[in-house]
């Protein structure tokens, strides 16, 4: 058995997804926490408390909790989180103190979380793993117009110098880290991303559409964070370009309504192509009510600029949906082109309105791909992620590390 201590710092595993600051790392961190704790080993998630309601102590079960620690205004935002890592992290080892807590090994998530497990490694004297999610330079060169400070590539850079390991999803990502930040490859190891069985699985598609009150005959879905880098806007004028928008919703699933400016940006451009009547903004959801979405549509559409790993088209898949997106970070590794989706290497609307318009109109085409796209995802299990990462772990561990590095 170990005793794990897991680093989330700005991200919270228990909050909702799809409101700013939670996505796909959040469900990340949250389910490998369970598969850890399932497999014997204690399990400590440390997070900023967000939210005035929540405990201090959120128990996962089997061994698996969620720690909340004070560190800053609750409602700060991420940019303004550094600041706060010192409080954050006497917080952290006053709670293992007072629980007379030794850890064997910390796994660090996103650039703040690494600059903690940086400090806790030192003075705990054990491994720090680290794991990125995204990176500041793959960012700034996916999309102009994004804007990451100095800081934040200066800390990444120090993360990957001073951490034992780095786990990444693909190999794209390891070769960013070698070609952006002069990493040495046989530091980094692969491990793919997974996507939870139990509740991503097809449902029935009239009974979720009835569910969820759309009578429409064509649905188009969006589930993620509302923000410039996911590329809606490629999205909204691909929906304006279908031949026939007649009998068609598109929904858009996440963000804060009326508190949060992209989505206003969006719904304005929805206005202006003339699709607003079909376009429904649901704000962020529940992840239990996500299977009935994914599973009610015909096509998911993900036309981000740039993607780590791409979780929800993963999902999407699984609930038998076959996905359009961009030709992208991990997105490439898992969608195969013409079998179970379609990857557009392109950032503009027209590739990702024909290949819409491809699976809207073609029913046996879009039955076959759905249920390509949910046998490959029958091959990605969470399970099968933490089983990769315990082994791992049990190598750094025992020093037999130089033996699998880079595999």
């Amino acid at each position: 058995m170990q005793r794990l201590a897991l680093l989330s710092f700005h991200g919270c595993p228990v909050a909702r997804l799809g409101e700013k600051d939670t996505g796909g790392m959040n469900v990340y961190v949250l389910q490998v926490a369970k598969e850890f704790a399932r497999r014997g080993n204690k399990v400590d998630v440390f997070t900023r408390c967000h939210d005035p309601r929540d405990p201090q102590i959120v128990d996962l079960g089997d061994g698996a909790r969620v720690v909340h620690l004070k560190a800053g205004p609750l409602s700060e935002t991420k940019e303004a989180l550094y600041q706060y890592i010192p409080e954050f992290l006497n917080n952290l080892l006053a709670f293992q103190r007072s629980e007379e807590i030794l850890y064997d090994l910390i796994h660090s998530h996103y650039w703040l979380s690494g600059r903690v497990g940086m400090a806790l490694s030192k003075s705990w004297n054990v491994p720090h793993v680290t794991t990125f999610h995204t990176l500041a330079k793959t960012k700034l060169q996916a999309r102009a117009g994004e804007k990451e400070s100095d800081l934040r590539v200066s800390v990444e850079r120090r993360v990957m110098g001073s951490a034992d390991a780095i786990i990444v999803s693909t190999a794209q990502e390891r070769d960013d880290l070698a070609r952006l930040y002069q990493t040495s490859p046989h530091k980094v190891r692969i491990i793919p991303a997974g996507v939870d069985l139990g509740l991503f699985r097809p449902l029935d598609k009239t009974h979720a559409r009835k569910e969820l009150g759309l009578s429409e005959k064509k649905v188009i879905l969006y589930v993620g964070r509302i923000e410039p880098l996911k590329g809606l806007d490629i999205l909204l004028n691909a929906v304006a370009m279908l031949e026939d928008t007649s009998d068609t919703r598109l929904l858009i699933v996440g963000g804060k309504p009326g508190l949060d400016k992209e989505l206003d940006r969006l719904k304005s451009i929805a206005a202006q192509l003339d699709i607003a009547d079909l376009t429904t903004f649901t704000g962020a959801l529940d992840q239990s009510e996500l299977p009935k979405y994914y599973s009610a549509a015909d096509v998911f559409v993900l036309p981000s600029y740039s993607e780590s790993f791409g979780l929800v088209a993963l999902e999407a898949m699984a609930c038998g949906t076959p996905v359009v997106v961009s030709r992208v970070g991990g997105l490439k590794t898992f969608v195969k082109e013409g079998e179970t989706g379609y990857l557009i290497p392109w950032r503009c609307p027209e590739p990702f309105a024909q290949r819409i318009d491809v699976l809207l109109t073609n029913p046996p085409l879009r039955e076959m791909m759905g249920k390509a796209a949910a046998a490959k995802a029958q091959q990605m299990s969470w399970g099968g992620v933490a089983n990769s990462m315990l082994d791992f772990y049990s190598c750094l561990l025992d020093d037999t590390w130089e033996s699998v590095a880079g595999a």
